[in-house]
């Protein structure tokens, strides 16, 4: 007994050996993310674990600036912060948790909607505001004060008014269906779903992954085109400044994504890595497969401060 005793607590204890090293050679990796980059960022966190045994990308979806405020309000742990619009990273996160971001990939705002939504045979990319302002007809957006997808989903209303002329266009759409905004834009998918909705404002590379099916809206609506920026500039609203109780204004502009990894990460070279992957020709073709065009080169408004790995993807 004594023997078999004994023989039990070496066993163990080279077990523990082994164990140790093991563990404390793994790395993880923190990304707060926008819900809109939830596909793509997780195909390339799964090819990043595949190259780099030992290496975890740990996830965590929310609205865009949900993501920044668990760094400066609740300060919670994270290496990058991957946003939907580079001004969450410009205006809350730098310079106080990072000192640069890399605008990365593009989008558009669209109509989403399913076979079952009501008048989906009818609707195309003309009368689709006549649509969605029938009185049966349930539309869903997700939340400016959380999300840029829903103060973008506010521009693209008010530009429609503009480029169609109709005075009280925008209140119109704004007063309608409130009880069916969301947090971000991820949750209207659930929604689109179940039938519960008939149409969303959604950006095209969501519609694209969940199968839905959609209308592009005219270039001078979808802030899809950075050479019409002076005109979407021509929209604003406010939201949820970076303290509680405060606003801060945010103004239209060609949709475009933006990363960055914190100065106090912890596993910031890491993360830098994860990122030099996500900016590489096999990182991009994840976003292109997943209807979130790159921007090339990426672009940065603080590229002197952009670390070395990354600074190769850069414009001159």
């Amino acid at each position: 007994m004594k023997k078999y005793f004994l023989l039990l607590v070496i066993t163990c204890f080279i077990l523990s050996a082994f164990s140790g090293p093991q563990n404390s050679s793994q790395k993880s990796i923190i990304v707060f993310h926008a819900g809109s980059l939830s596909v793509p960022f997780r195909e390339a966190a799964q090819e990043y674990q595949k190259r780099n045994p030992g290496v975890t990308v740990q996830l965590e979806a929310a609205g865009s600036l949900v993501c920044a405020r668990k760094v400066t309000e609740l300060k919670k742990p994270c290496d990058m912060v991957a946003s939907a619009d580079y001004f969450v990273i410009n205006e809350l996160l730098i310079p106080n948790y990072s000192s640069w971001g890399i605008r990365f990939a593009t989008n558009q705002i669209i109509i989403a909607f399913s076979a079952k939504s009501r008048y989906s045979s009818i609707i195309d990319s003309t009368n689709w505001k006549d649509i969605l302002l029938r009185k049966d007809v349930i539309f869903s957006r997700s939340d400016p004060n959380s999300d840029p997808c829903g103060y973008r989903s506010v521009f693209t209303m008010l530009l429609a008014e503009k480029y169609y002329k109709l005075p009280g266009l925008a209140d119109r759409m704004l007063a309608k269906n409130r009880e069916y905004i969301r947090p971000k834009e991820v949750d209207l998918v659930a929604l689109m779903e179940s039938n519960a909705i008939d149409y969303m404002f959604q950006y095209k590379s969501v519609a694209i992954q969940h199968n839905f099916k959609y209308i592009e809206l005219p270039a001078r609506i979808s802030l899809s085109d950075p050479a019409l920026n002076d005109y979407y500039k021509l929209a604003s609203t406010e939201v949820t400044g970076s303290t509680p109780g405060s606003k801060m204004k945010v103004t239209g502009e060609y949709i475009n994504y933006s990363f960055t990894v914190l100065e106090n990460a912890p596993e910031k070279e890491e993360a830098l890595k994860f990122a030099a992957f996500l900016l590489s020709p096999e990182g991009r073709n994840i976003f292109r497969k997943n209807g979130q065009d790159p921007i090339l080169p990426a672009s940065s408004d603080q590229a002197g401060k952009v670390p070395e790995i990354l600074r190769k993807y850069l414009g001159k």
